[in-house]
């Protein structure tokens, strides 16, 4: 039987947060009523003349610089022709031969292992409007705010073979992109669109198999889920004495499976041609110099100083890159407490799951460093437990209060008094004289369960440290 290899390449369409449109001066910012952020520019009325953004033109180098590319010192826009309701001028302006970035590559770990994935090019072009469908009136509306929104399409090499491997570069490429600081990469608001080519060949056939273009993909795990279907059903097909036709799919989330939508186009369809409107320029070396040198510190580099000069494990690295402004807090807490081990068991634990349980990013809460270290400090010194310390973490979240003040006001402090303590761990011996018993014999774990009995006397208020030392005192001389 037939053996078949997947054959995956990508198309990723960044949308840039200048303030401004591509080629005009309307406002780029997402949310508002239809059809108020356009103007004659944008809507393609007759007469009108683009204009470079000259921050889309920057943002586009660090893009490329990032991705390890070549940036093209010659500048040219060119006309990419197709006939759709949501392009007003019946033609796109994109960049066609002379992207502003090609030959580049970006390093994926998937499945363990280091994978280089090839970037093909990178380019500039303008957004379409976007079509709401309105199946009660049965038409369809088109709302021009997005028309000229300034994106980037990153092109990738045909270079990855499993769904997998696709979900894992889509995931570094976010995360690199994020770190620019060019996008929101919001998948939500169609900052981050992607289209996948997909298509399957004999195992050791160097001939690459008919390709499928998938589209309507709005997450990631929709990339993987789609991607998986189509090699199903391309390898049915062929199985099956069929063959796969080039065409363009919709993926259906409902329904789990992709759909016919066309016939997919080749370049000579678009009619690509130089746009008269937009005089070629070049760029020289100095310029791209100083947007090389004005690049922040990438995730993967910053995952290895992480472990270098913090002595961090792969894990707890990792956890803190994924968000740069998490990463930047890290760095903040370390001058003040040099910890960096409990630092990192904080933030990636106890902080986390405040985050994930509120359905926020960390730029998105306020927390100060000094309130951060203060908390693990007040933890490390017994003033109160680690479980009452994780509560205290969800006040300062929701009250904006300090950690001092929170402990002073709700009474949290710890109970070190070794008079109270032994009086409590009097109790709790004599209410459990089975488990001591049990203790005696050899079953030593069950001195957690006295400590915890304590503990629960206490209102979770007694040091365990010193009730644990108390209760191994008591039972070894008893």
């Amino acid at each position: 039987m037939t053996t078949f290899e997947t054959v995956i390449g990508l198309e990723v369409h960044l949308q840039l947060k200048t303030q401004t449109k591509i080629f005009c001066a309307c406002r780029n910012e997402f949310g508002h009523a239809p059809n108020t952020h356009v103007c004659p520019v944008c809507l393609g009325l007759p007469g009108t003349l683009p204009v470079l953004n000259r921050q889309v033109l920057l943002d586009a180098m660090k893009v490329g610089l990032a991705l390890n590319c070549q940036i093209n010192d010659f500048v040219k826009f060119d006309r990419k022709n197709y006939f759709y309701p949501d392009l007003p001028k019946d033609y796109q302006i994109s960049q066609y031969d002379f992207p502003i970035a090609k030959n580049g590559f970006l390093d994926v770990v998937s499945n363990g292992n280091k994978k280089r994935i090839g970037i093909t090019r990178a380019h500039m072009e303008e957004d379409a409007g976007k079509l709401i469908h309105d199946a009660e009136n049965a038409c369809s509306l088109v709302d021009y705010n997005r028309t000229g929104t300034p994106l980037v399409e990153i092109v990738s090499e045909p270079d990855m073979r499993s769904a997998e491997e696709a979900y894992d570069y889509l995931t570094a490429l976010k995360l690199t992109l994020s770190y620019l600081g060019v996008s929101d990469c919001d998948m939500e608001k169609g900052s981050l669109r992607c289209d996948a080519n997909v298509s399957i060949r004999p195992v050791g056939q160097d001939k690459l198999g008919t390709k499928a273009e998938l589209k309507n993909l709005n997450s990631f795990s929709a990339v993987k889920k789609a991607i998986e279907f189509e090699v199903g059903r391309q390898t049915g097909l062929i199985l099956s004495g069929g063959s796969v036709v080039q065409e363009t799919l919709l993926w259906d989330e409902a329904k789990g499976r992709t759909l016919s939508m066309r016939s997919k186009e080749q370049a000579h369809d678009y009619r690509y041609f130089p746009d008269p409107d937009l005089v070629p320029f070049t760029l020289d070396v100095a310029q791209i110099d100083r947007v090389k040198k004005d690049l922040p510190e990438l995730p993967y580099a910053k995952l290895d100083r992480f472990m270098t000069a913090y002595k961090l494990n792969q894990y707890d690295a990792f956890i803190l890159v994924q968000d740069p402004a998490l990463a930047d807090f890290f760095e903040a807490c370390i001058k003040i407490y040099p910890d960096s081990k409990k630092l990192a068991n904080w933030l990636n634990g106890p902080l986390m799951k405040e985050l994930n349980e509120r359905k926020k990013v960390f730029a998105q809460i306020k927390l100060l460093p000094l309130e951060m270290t203060e908390l693990v400090r007040k933890v490390e010194d017994g003033v109160v437990s680690n479980l009452v310390g994780k509560d205290i973490l969800g006040i300062v979240l929701s009250e904006g209060k300090s950690v001092e003040s929170i402990i002073q006001e709700k009474g949290l402090a710890q109970v070190s008094d070794d008079t109270v303590l032994e009086k409590v761990v009097d109790e709790v011996l004599a209410d459990n004289l089975k488990t001591v018993a049990e203790i005696k014999g050899g079953k030593t774990g069950a001195l957690g369960f006295l400590v915890g009995q304590a503990m629960k006397k206490m209102q979770g208020k007694a040091n365990p440290k010193k009730v644990n030392e108390i209760l191994t005192r008591r039972l070894q001389n008893d």
